[in-house]
């Protein structure tokens, strides 16, 4: 029998039969891998339908087409309708890849992933990510099309578009991303709310009784509200107002049916994460007038349309081409400069002007050392934006002379750190506001989106509020730059509840992450060189809040060693220790100061400074054991944190000097001499072991 002898009169229109391929698309996947979520494929596939065949400008023959719209399927757990979109519009996924959601090896995970699946854009799942990356993509946007766009030539042009659920707008980092969405006056960021009444164990009048609509507003967005989600006209009519609305951001609250057309399941929880049972496809299949014959049936009228998308897309992206050849004539700096930008390259000369910071037993903090470098190469990397959670007077990190990107409009107020730049969508200071959590996940929006180099900057107790974008970012390979301050208890007398303790073993364990801990300013500043040279992860920069010396690289190792993660910072006579010091960051110049002495009393030393653990992972075995060599088990490691991790580079006969309590509230010096950090205790455990 011809399938499609069987389809009845309610999918007689074309718009009804492709709408409906990808609800079942979906549904039959789900139901093949035995896993999934069918309820937001069923009830907003019309929504989707509309946006991705009559708004979103994409090209399915080159996702990576630079001035294309962004899409955010901030729901992760709907992935199978994001798939179906992409299988349907022609980008490179198979049939066979639909058919293998869920497994080993496939191209359709659970969740979205960046970087795995052609045309996904950024990996979600943890709910409100996706949301607040949109808001970091907006911002990208803007701020290209503020620094390169001329008269005629509007090079950089798109919208951030973005489907988000209920849960998405529960949890805190979408209010905090909202919150800055609107005060920035993101015109093109526009997002279609599933609103749908159901979560994942109830419906949502048992936490969620919220006015939505009026909270929005409340935050400067443009909102509209539709009661029908599959009135396709209303849709359309909405997203044309909300790309019409260029000073707000827009929300459009579509009304829903979670499991849309299961006789069963429809607007029960039991739709959200559970494949719906092959006698309740067959229903739902009945219901609404498909075919209950072999899965993954699709209709050849809805790929000819869906496929469409090629044709336009190639068009769109050959007039694009065209213009930007004008352009490139027209500016040709500006054109080069964008292309190297979004290409994720550095400049020529990029890291010409980085100090060269002279011994000093003084020395400066590492956090104004890091200032002073990230000083000398904006000028020159005109990529490199970013800021801080509202502290940029204590982070350093303040671009002086760049300025801030700003709603249109903003006057110039009173500011402490980026001065004399003027206040406009092209300015390269990102001012956050107290939100950690969002400013992690608008990094990596920031960076996906591409064009920039994203930095964000606060202290290193509040990476715990950044933790799931952090972990995002390592798992997309995003080239995104945390700059974490105040990175012990030598930040003194705020106390235990800005001391961090473990935060520098939880950072270690995110796999792909660079936690680079410098012991100086010229380690810091190769630090830098190091985060911006490497473009397949992100990098964590824990600096100190106090002075520490500045070691003289002419009688000890070069700071270069840091590429290596770890080296000999200085050795015993003969290159023969005794007994090894390792420590990063501030530990490392009580670690000098302690061998010092104890060379003093005939005990061979060496200083190994180890400031990234995961490069110096990734060495060679044999430059390991020239660093480490096996046969000295006289090991002490000196960190002001939990010991977790260090044994492995100490070994069963070493020790750790660490923290395994936390921190109290006093003056910095009375911390470490209570902690143990002095040059005698380090020496009392170093003999201790070398007995």
């Amino acid at each position: 029998m011809n399938p499609a002898a069987s389809l009845s009169s309610s999918a007689a229109t074309l718009d009804d039969l492709c709408v409906n391929t990808l609800r079942f698309l979906s549904v039959d996947a789900v139901q093949k891998a035995d896993s999934g979520h069918p309820g937001l494929p069923l009830g907003a596939a019309s929504m989707a339908y509309v946006l991705w065949t009559r708004f979103l400008k994409h090209n399915p023959a080159n996702p990576a087409w630079l001035d294309r719209d962004r899409f955010v399927l901030s729901a992760g757990h709907g992935s199978m309708l994001l798939y179906s979109l992409l299988h349907m519009t022609g980008y490179d996924l198979p049939l066979e890849q639909i058919k293998q959601f869920r497994q080993w090896g496939s191209l359709t995970p659970g969740h979205p992933e960046r970087g795995l699946t052609p045309g996904v854009e950024t990996t979600t799942g943890p709910l409100g990510q996706g949301l607040a990356n949109g808001v970091g993509m907006a911002m990208a946007e803007a701020h290209l099309a503020a620094r390169y766009n001329r008269p005629g030539f509007d090079i950089v042009d798109h919208f951030t578009y973005g489907i988000v659920s209920d849960g998405d707008l529960m949890e805190g980092v979408a209010s905090e991303a909202v919150s800055l969405a609107g005060h920035l006056q993101l015109g093109k960021l526009i997002y279609l709310y599933d609103d749908n009444e159901v979560t994942l164990s109830a419906g949502t009048d048992i936490t969620f009784s919220e006015d939505r609509a009026r909270r929005f507003e409340a935050y400067g967005w443009h909102v509209q509200s539709i009661g029908d989600g599959n009135d396709r006209g209303a849709i359309e009519q909405a997203l044309g107002n909300a790309r019409a609305e260029i000073r707000r951001p827009s929300l459009i609250l579509v009304r829903t049916h979670l499991g849309y057309g299961s006789p069963n399941r429809q607007d029960t929880y039991k739709a959200h994460g559970s494949p719906l049972g092959e006698e309740e496809v067959r229903l739902t299949k009945q219901n609404l007038g498909w075919p209950t014959g072999p899965a993954f049936y699709i209709p050849e009228p809805a790929s000819t349309h869906f496929r469409r998308a090629l044709d336009e897309g190639r068009q769109k992206e050959t007039e694009w081409n065209t213009r930007f050849s004008a352009y490139k004539q027209a500016f040709p700096e500006l054109a080069e400069e964008l292309l190297n930008a979004t290409r994720g390259e550095l400049p020529a000369g990029w890291d010409q002007d980085i100090p060269l910071f002279p011994a000093d037993a003084k020395g400066i903090a590492t956090r104004v050392a890091s200032g002073k470098v990230m000083k000398a190469i904006a000028p020159r990397l005109p990529s490199l934006t970013g800021g801080s959670a509202d502290l940029d007077p204590s982070t350093f990190t303040a671009l002086s002379g760049l300025g801030d990107f700003e709603a249109p409009g903003a006057s110039a107020r009173d500011r402490q750190g980026s001065e004399g730049g003027g206040w406009s969508r092209a300015g390269r200071n990102l001012h956050f506001g107290v939100r950690e959590h969002g400013m992690g996940a608008i990094l990596n929006g920031l960076a996906a989106h591409g064009g920039t180099i994203p930095f964000g900057a606060t202290f290193l107790i509040f990476s715990d509020y950044m933790r799931p974008p952090i972990r995002l970012a390592a798992l997309m390979h995003l080239r995104v730059i945390y700059v974490f301050t105040h990175d012990s208890l030598a930040l003194g007398e705020d106390g235990s509840t800005h001391q961090p303790i473990e935060q520098l073993a939880s950072l270690r364990a995110v796999p792909n992450l660079n936690v680079i801990r410098p012991a100086d300013a010229n380690e810091t500043a190769v630090a830098w060189r190091v985060a911006l040279e490497t473009r397949d992860r992100p990098t964590a920069l824990i600096l100190t809040r106090q002075n520490v010396p500045t070691i003289d690289r002419a009688q000890f190792g070069a700071a270069d060693g840091l590429r290596r993660g770890g080296y000999i910072l200085a050795d015993a006579p003969g290159g023969k220790p005794a007994l090894i010091l390792i420590a990063t960051g501030s530990e490392v110049g009580l670690a000098m100061a302690a061998r010092e002495r104890l060379q003093a009393q005939n005990v061979a030393v060496r200083v190994v400074s180890l400031p990234c653990w995961s490069l110096f992972d990734a060495q060679p075995q044999a430059y390991r054991d020239v660093v480490l060599p096996p046969p000295v088990g006289a090991r002490l490691a000196i960190e002001a944190g939990v010991p977790q991790g260090w044994h492995r580079y100490v070994g069963e006969s070493g020790e750790v000097l660490g923290i395994e309590r936390f921190g109290a509230s006093a003056p910095a010096d009375i911390l470490m001499r209570e902690y143990g950090f002095t040059v005698d205790n380090v020496c009392a455990c170093a003999l201790a072991l070398s007995v």
